[in-house]
């Protein structure tokens, strides 16, 4: 079973960021100055965050056996960000669009997020985290 960090690292490496001059951040990565550890402190913040607001019950309740959901984020430039669950194909065993809706309503709230930036105007990004909703 890879650990949480290397599904982040192997999620992030599929990412083209090639096309982008700034990642998107929050502020409390701002003043790290290093753009790869300033990525990285975005998706561990942001990672976290989603975690904290999943772990408080449904979830964990209705899905036992759902260990780790994997979440499609979508910044915008605009700062608002989208949220979609990933399953996998063969997932019957999930409502997903139960889940999904559990989601929209606990993923909200969150700090700033400044969109990614290519040659000075904000766009559009989307990634994948892999969110771990057991935290024993």
């Amino acid at each position: 079973m890879p650990s949480e960090k290397e599904l982040l690292a192997k999620e992030l490496k599929e990412i083209n960021w090639k096309e982008v001059d700034e990642f998107p951040s929050v502020a409390d990565c701002e003043k790290i100055d290093d753009k790869t550890q300033r990525q990285q402190c975005f998706f561990e913040i942001l990672t976290q965050l989603i975690q904290e607001k999943l772990s408080v019950d449904t979830l964990s309740v209705l899905y036992p056996e759902l260990d780790t959901i994997e979440v499609k984020v979508t910044v915008f430039p605009n700062s608002t960000m989208q949220f979609e669950p990933q399953f996998p194909k063969d997932s019957v065993a999930y409502d997903t669009i139960k889940i999904d809706s559990i989601l929209k309503a606990r993923l909200v709230d969150f700090p700033k997020v400044n969109p990614a930036i290519k040659r000075g105007i904000p766009v559009k990004t989307q990634f994948v985290l892999p969110v771990i909703l057991k935290v024993e």
